[in-house]
């Protein structure tokens, strides 16, 4: 049974926290090639830590490199993200991102590897979901949270 919504997730701060904690995660992980900052424990994940990979797309006005720490859940060649935002109601800057240009950056620890991410089929996504929860069982929570499919995207090799 889904937990109830944080109210605080409607407070304008959590997009802000989410940019600093993201930015500070981001620059921990690539100094350390993914030994800090690598794995998380928060949510689902505090007894057993979950996996982070960072992801680098193109801006979509800017055109600037853009990255962010996200969990990840590895299948075989291609690497499976999230566009969660912890059950926000849009959709992350990230995933717009890589809507307008899916050539993306993944970084796995050292392994930094060129891909190309989509968004999953309702057919992948019906697959992948069980594989998601089990890694992070928020995730069914955070589709609870928020009236918007959140997209499951799968990034495949270049």
């Amino acid at each position: 049974m889904p937990k109830e919504r944080p109210p605080q997730l409607d407070s304008p701060i959590v997009g802000k926290v989410i940019k600093v904690v993201s930015r500070a995660n981001t620059r921990l992980y690539r100094a350390t090639g993914g030994r800090l900052g690598g794995n998380w424990r928060i949510g689902a994940g505090f007894r057993k830590s979950v996996p982070i990979c960072l992801l680098t797309t193109t801006g979509r006005r800017s055109g600037r490199p853009r990255t962010a720490p996200l969990l990840h859940v590895p299948d075989g060649d291609r690497v499976i993200l999230v566009a969660s935002q912890g059950g926000l109601p849009a959709h992350p800057a990230w995933y717009h991102n890589l809507r307008a240009n899916p050539e993306v950056t993944v970084q796995v620890k050292r392994d930094v590897r060129r891909m190309r991410a989509r968004t999953a089929s309702r057919e992948e996504r019906a697959e992948l979901w069980p594989r998601l929860l089990e890694v992070y069982a928020d995730f069914d929570d955070y589709q609870s949270w928020t009236e918007r499919e959140i997209p499951v995207v799968i990034c495949e090799p270049s």
